[in-house]
């Protein structure tokens, strides 16, 4: 069943009436109905055929369903910052595994940083994408609140970005590209990571990206929060989905920060500037990968594709590049980022 965001209720309310139409037209006692006459409330549909002014059920359906296109076109091409972020967090939306499911052949995934134990938050392994070997690393969320509570909803401990960096430095010493793909609203702030050097672990793995000899192709495909997503997306290019966000800091926190009031997440949510339309004029990310309309969770096939489209396109380029330009390249990326008058 499709979830529905708060600012979507009239859609909402839309889809649910074509839902009933539709079921109203399923067969009855073996008698198809489809082409029974629209009747109100508690009128006998029978008596509701001989009224002229009805309508059949197939129209008011199409009638319907183009309202509510026009309504959801409407809504999505003006979206706030903070609805943005509400979409980016929708449950329904593709994960970090499901892209790897989709994309990658021949998938390996390996586990354990080889230091202190497994984190689930960050998945990761050997596979082939378009038929090039490759290492690839995501940040997984869960669907489900079995799935959700096995990956600490996408937060990473230190295992997790140390196993990050393990998958790195497997990837250089093979020659292989790197896809990520981020979806965590930030590193698990625990008092357990914290004592197990939640900072270093998750600098060591921005320094392992940054240093890497291979190209690395970053994908924010949700949420991208924190030092938590920067420490997999340091990549030579980085994509984000059209509704996708990318913030140092979550709005909520923000808000709670400086306000001392967490009500004022929308104001943060603006503030921040977090959207993948303000990243790319800022030029923090390369590339906007666009998403259907209403968002990646209501159609999961098309925007993963979208996704395979913009990495076949950008990656073999960068393979071509020698490990000493390749860094040279990442290293003059990340430094004009911020500089007086880059903006």
């Amino acid at each position: 069943m499709r979830q529905f965001l708060d600012f979507e209720k009239p859609i909402a309310e839309l889809e649910n009436k074509i839902d009933e139409l539709r079921r109203m037209s399923l067969p009855v006692g073996g008698v198809p109905t489809g082409v029974a006459l629209l009747a109100g409330p508690g009128t006998d549909r029978d008596a509701a055929s001989t009224d002229a002014g009805a309508l059949p059920i197939g129209e008011e359906v199409a009638k319907l369903e183009e309202k509510a296109e026009k309504q959801l076109r409407a809504t999505y091409s003006k979206l706030t910052p903070w609805q943005k972020v509400q979409v980016a967090r929708h449950a329904q939306r593709p994960h970090a595994l499901d892209y790897i499911a989709a994309l990658i052949t021949e998938y390996v995934p390996l586990a354990g940083d080889r230091s202190f134990s497994e984190d689930q938050a960050v998945v990761g392994g050997l596979g082939r994408f378009e038929g090039r070997p490759v290492v690839v690393i995501g940040t997984e969320r869960g669907s489900d609140l079995d799935t959700r509570l096995r990956h600490n909803f996408g937060m990473a401990r230190p295992e997790g970005y140390r196993k990050a960096v393990r998958l790195v430095e497997l990837a250089g010493r093979f020659r292989l590209p790197i896809l990520t793909f981020v979806d965590t609203p930030g590193a698990f702030p625990g008092i357990d990571a914290e004592a197990r050097g939640q900072a270093e672990a998750i600098a060591r793995s921005i320094d392992a990206c940054l240093s890497a000899p291979v190209p690395i192709l970053a994908t924010v495909i949700g949420e991208g929060g924190s030092g938590g997503a920067i420490a997999l997306a340091a990549g030579d290019r980085v994509f984000m989905l059209e509704h996708a966000i990318y913030s140092v800091i979550t709005p909520e926190a923000c808000s709670s920060i400086l306000w001392r009031d967490t009500t004022q997440a929308t104001a943060a949510a603006e503030a921040l500037r977090l959207t993948a339309q303000d990243l790319k004029q800022f030029k923090l990310i390369d590339e906007i990968i666009q998403e259907p309309l209403g968002g990646a969770q209501r159609d999961p096939a098309m925007v993963i594709e979208s996704v395979r489209h913009a990495l076949a396109l950008a990656l073999p380029a960068l393979c071509l590049l020698d490990p000493a330009a390749l860094k040279a390249q990442r290293r003059d990326k990340y430094l004009a980022m911020g500089r007086l008058g880059a903006f």
